[in-house]
């Protein structure tokens, strides 16, 4: 979170010692086996109105609403002098509680049993708390510091997070509400390593908290490949983010019962995965890296839509397409920048997102500026009416398109200019000075960066409130990268899969213009034959396909809600794609497309 009015950790810890007017919680785990917390906040000097109590219904990093409220229960009350005090409940989101001495303690059970970036998990093998589904606070004493004292399940635990400790044992402190908030702690029994960078003169601390099953070896190969994709997001800005406390902490849970996610905090990063670092080959450099990005691009080059952060609604911006859509760019090309993948790599995660939008036929139904505002129906919201998919695309791959064509557009067109010095001119208007952005001031900083104000208005007009996307072939061309169809000779019905048992029912609402869309077929609908071949199971779906070529006419039967249905079905060619280095396919590249890929994407590696 974007918190002005941070204090020095020595001035802090002062002003927390003995600080009368302190938010002050405690947490405890004694039931953890049972996946609950027990947990009180006391606030003193409150006056003589009521005290409204309540949790949050919003997260920092996630754009729609959640009910954290739905999991406290066994809620009480005591004045200064102990004595119990009356709870008004008016709503399902919070607690009145009025005819107190100017003291009140709130104490309740909180239920945990999801790790990820937005909910909080509690066993016998760690506390994994997002703050928002943890913390109830009190309406009108924001500004107020806060301490936090933690009592853990285990003599095990230690503690990872970005509050900074204070001297009693297990306790943290936070200036604010808003800090506090966007503060995720994990207690286990985790690894830590940490090494630190320069920031013109100033030492800035890493450091990486790993829950996980494996070895310290592989500890230490994870937080080396980390080093080195932190030094190549560091040399996109030229500058290190002034943390607040002096760390930037990892926090890392790669347990089988944990959810994979990422979530961005102001001084540290939630990062998640079921599998460990043998199973996943690593593979989590890859989200490491897209969050830790995100502390230049979305924690101080702030969209003005989410400052300050309102935890009672959802907070929903237009700029999401470059909030987390560039970020999901310079994520996989700071991997492979840092050496740590190679160039083909590289080319696989990029070919796979342009491929899916190019292709997506939500793009009919909207810009990357609506993208963005649909984020509070679909990141991770929930509701049991269906929705149909094919009017959404994702404002991840959608804007990682854009910056992606919009870097080698500007290589193109403006020599010696390329997509960094548009993030670098963000970070000093914006990052720097933490002064919140719109759209406007990033067509402006194009603007600026370029020397082209028509050039930016022209992008903006057509690619961010329009909805086209560039030719990317003579783009590629420059680096010796061509464009080749995935499956050119393969009949393709649609982007459909079956599961491996059963009948062959549809499983969602198919695209527009897909062949089983144009014959008729719809979610649910369960395909009984092609032409003269029965269907009874996804098998013969493969086999049936493998058979045709794109063009192929075939008379499809389907049960469609209790009615026997047929009709003809084309097939088309899959219009899926992927990229390729051009002498990979057996071609020449030039030593011009050799200089202008190393320039790009750094030295080649094997």
């Amino acid at each position: 979170m974007f918190v002005r009015r941070l204090l020095t950790a020595t001035a802090f810890a002062a002003l927390m010692t003995g600080a009368a007017q302190a938010q002050d919680y405690t947490v405890s785990f004694d039931n953890a086996v049972h996946h609950e917390a027990r947990i009180s906040v006391t606030y003193r000097d409150v006056g003589t109105a009521p005290v409204r109590f309540q949790m949050s219904r919003s997260s920092p990093g996630r754009y729609a609403i959640h009910e954290f409220a739905k999991n406290v229960y066994s809620v009480s009350a005591v004045d200064g002098q102990g004595r119990a005090l009356t709870i008004d409940r008016t709503d399902p989101y919070g607690w009145t509680v009025p005819g107190h001495d100017g003291v009140v303690t709130l104490s309740y059970t909180l239920f945990g049993d999801r790790s990820d970036g937005t909910y909080s998990q509690i066993d016998a093998t760690h506390a994994h708390l997002n703050m928002p589904a943890t913390l109830a606070w009190a309406t009108g004493f924001d500004d107020r510091p806060v301490k936090v004292t933690f009592k853990p399940f285990s003599p095990d635990w230690t503690i990872a997070t970005q509050l900074p400790p204070l001297a009693e044992p297990d306790t943290f402190a936070a200036p604010n509400l808003q800090y506090l908030m966007d503060s995720p702690t994990e207690l286990s029994d985790h690894m830590v390593r940490e090494w630190t960078v320069d920031d013109h003169g100033e030492a800035r601390t890493l450091r990486i908290a790993a829950h996980h099953p494996g070895t310290a070896e592989e500890m230490d190969r994870f937080a080396a490949m980390a080093r080195r994709v932190v030094d190549a997001q560091i040399a996109v800005f030229g500058d290190v983010p002034d943390y607040d406390f002096g760390t930037y902490t990892f926090i890392a849970d790669y347990m089988p019962y944990v959810n994979g996610d990422g979530m961005e905090h102001r001084n540290s990063t939630i990062i998640n995965d079921s599998r460990s670092f043998a199973q996943a080959e690593f593979d989590q450099i890859g989200t490491l890296s897209h969050e830790f990005f995100h502390s230049w691009n979305v924690e101080r080059i702030r969209p003005a839509e989410l400052e300050p952060f309102d935890f009672t609604r959802a907070n929903p911006t237009p700029n999401l397409w470059f909030a987390e859509g560039f970020t999901n760019y310079y994520g996989p090309l700071a991997i492979r920048r840092a050496g740590v993948a190679n160039v083909d790599a590289f080319l696989g995660e990029m070919g796979a997102q342009l491929s899916g939008v190019q292709n997506a036929t939500g793009r009919r139904f909207g810009s990357p500026q609506e993208m963005s505002l649909r984020a509070p129906f679909v990141d991770a919201a929930t509701a049991i009416d269906p929705t149909n998919p094919n009017i959404f695309v994702s404002y991840y791959p959608y804007g990682a398109v854009i910056a992606f064509g919009l870097d080698l557009t500007i290589r193109q067109r403006f020599p010696g200019k390329t997509l960094d010095d548009l993030m670098r001119q963000m970070w000093r208007t914006h990052g720097v000075t933490e002064k919140p952005y719109t759209t406007a001031d990033i067509q402006t900083a194009l603007a600026q960066v370029t020397g082209d104000a028509a050039f930016a208005a022209e992008v903006f007009d057509r690619q961010i409130r329009g909805s086209e996307l560039p030719d990317f072939a003579p783009l590629l061309a420059q680096a010796g990268i061509v464009i080749r169809p995935a499956n050119p000779d393969r009949a393709w019905a649609g982007a459909v899969r079956f599961a491996q048992t059963g009948p062959l029912a549809i499983p969602f609402a198919l695209p527009p213009g897909t062949p089983l869309y144009e014959a008729g077929l719809d979610r649910g609908d369960v395909i009984l034959a092609l032409g003269d071949m029965t269907l009874a199971a996804a098998a013969d779906w493969t086999a049936a396909l493998a058979a045709a070529k794109p063009g192929d006419e075939v008379r499809i039967r389907f049960l469609q809600r209790g009615v026997e249905r047929s009709a003809t079905l084309r097939f088309a060619a899959d219009p899926a794609f992927n990229l390729m280095r051009v002498e990979a396919g057996g071609g020449s590249v030039t030593p011009e497309q050799l200089a202008f890929r190393q320039a790009w994407l750094g030295a080649p590696t094997e």
